[in-house]
């Protein structure tokens, strides 16, 4: 389950790509609350959190506020994810980025937990990795990838 952070910060990529699409400038953190519904007082964490991801820059003065600076096909949902959340393993022997071993487990290679959450996990992470904030702007639907 993605957390509420991560919504809000999708919603404000979404909320800052349709700006930038209908030739609008930057947006003030209560303009991207106002459209995207998320609450300013999380706006403003999260947008530094996604400007020192680089996907947005921000501006001072009168004209000031936000700006999408990352493509929407540049911007994977696996990492935004990442980036928000933490990892995104359903158990942590199973990350890719942030791998432990679980303090229960007393072989890895005969775990059945292990086996079967990692088949279920690796089909998510195909997919979310293929994913990207664009996908989202075209109307929420899956691309093609080939999986049932």
């Amino acid at each position: 389950m993605i957390s509420q952070k991560t919504k809000y910060a999708i919603k404000a990529l979404m909320t800052l790509a349709d700006e930038v699409a209908a030739g609008g400038n930057a947006l003030t953190i209560e303009e991207i609350a106002q459209r995207s519904g998320a609450p300013k007082r999380f706006l403003e964490h999260i947008m530094l959190d996604l400007r020192n991801a680089g996907y947005v820059g921000s501006r001072r003065g009168r004209a000031g506020g936000y700006v999408l600076v990352a493509q929407p096909k540049d911007i994977s949902l696996g990492t935004l994810l990442r980036q928000v959340d933490g990892p995104i393993a359903p158990l942590p022997c199973l990350s890719r980025h942030s791998y432990q071993r679980c303090e229960d487990c007393s072989d890895e290679a005969s775990c059945r937990l292990r086996k079967m959450f990692g088949q279920v996990f690796w089909s998510y992470l195909l997919l979310i990795e293929s994913l990207t904030l664009e996908d989202v702007l075209n109307t929420g639907e899956l691309p093609e990838i080939g999986v049932p």
